[in-house]
């Protein structure tokens, strides 16, 4: 059952990712993120409910630690190359699968192994096929930011099956999207202050109630995922990358982009890999 919620988890948040991009347009990527994050918050304040003072400090711990992979990526995506940033960010998924193994001894079977390492393959190739369309690496400080956002990206994911060990999704996803929304407030409050006259202004756009409720269904049936007895992190955080699908499907119908002919094979062995996840789980 759990790698069925992922994998609707995976379509919710390639959709996601389809909506932000033409959000984004009319407010700046971090007006974007705050906005839908305190709109999920909204819509999950049913589920609040008080817990100890451990748990809410561990759910701190948990918004530091998405807040910095957010803003870190941010800053990378500004200062790298769209390939540099691509490969890089591929790495994720082999570095939860490295650490679950080690950390939590998870176990793959055959089937699960072969899945895997050919999303793995297929996102590197996704990363590295950018150079077709005229990027080209070059190394500066914005490695170290993406080094960052990937590593607290990796925290993020092996700790969410730490705490949810401990505590309900509900619980989870409701006080972590209230101190994403409190950290991202101070972020943006920071960048005011800091260049008042350049500052960007938020403007409502329908948008980001769509991106919430997009992002809001994504988390929940992830957390759902975790929180499932005999899942598997490696294979939840492997499988739920596979919204880059989505998003180049959306890329092509959407923004008319025509780029996914020369990604067509990596595509389709991404989604080789998924198949061989969801008949092997």
């Amino acid at each position: 059952m759990w790698i069925w919620l992922t994998l609707f988890s995976a379509i919710l948040l390639g959709s996601y990712d389809i909506v932000k991009k033409q959000a984004v347009k009319t407010n700046s990527v971090l007006w974007v993120l705050f906005g839908a994050t305190a709109l999920s918050t909204l819509f999950l304040s049913p589920f609040f409910s008080p817990g100890p003072l451990e748990n809410h400090l561990r759910l701190m711990a948990k918004a530091v630690l998405v807040s910095l992979s957010w803003i870190s990526g941010l800053i990378a995506i500004k200062m790298l190359p769209l390939t540099t940033v691509s490969t890089i960010k591929a790495s994720r998924p082999m570095f939860v699968l490295i650490f679950s193994l080690i950390l939590f001894h998870e176990k793959l079977n055959l089937l699960q192994w072969g899945g895997v390492l050919l999303v793995i393959a297929a996102l590197f190739m996704l990363g590295r096929s950018s150079k077709k369309e005229g990027i080209t690496f070059s190394s500066n400080s914005g490695l170290a930011w993406m080094v960052v956002s990937v590593l607290t990206g990796v925290a993020s994911a092996l700790y969410d099956k730490y705490i949810l060990g401990l505590m309900e999704p509900l619980f989870v996803q409701s006080w972590t999207n209230l101190y994403i929304s409190l950290i991202m407030a101070l972020v943006l409050l920071g960048d005011w202050l800091r260049d008042r006259r350049g500052f960007r202004r938020f403007r409502w756009d329908w948008k980001l109630l769509l991106i919430a409720v997009l992002i809001t269904g994504s988390d929940m049936l992830y957390f759902f995922a975790v929180n499932e007895e005999d899942a598997l992190i490696s294979v939840i955080s492997i499988t739920r990358r596979s919204s880059v699908l989505i998003t180049f499907l959306g890329g092509a119908l959407v923004f008319r982009e025509n780029n996914i002919r020369d990604k067509f094979i990596d595509l389709v062995i991404m989604l080789a890999g998924v198949i061989m996840l969801l008949f092997s789980s």
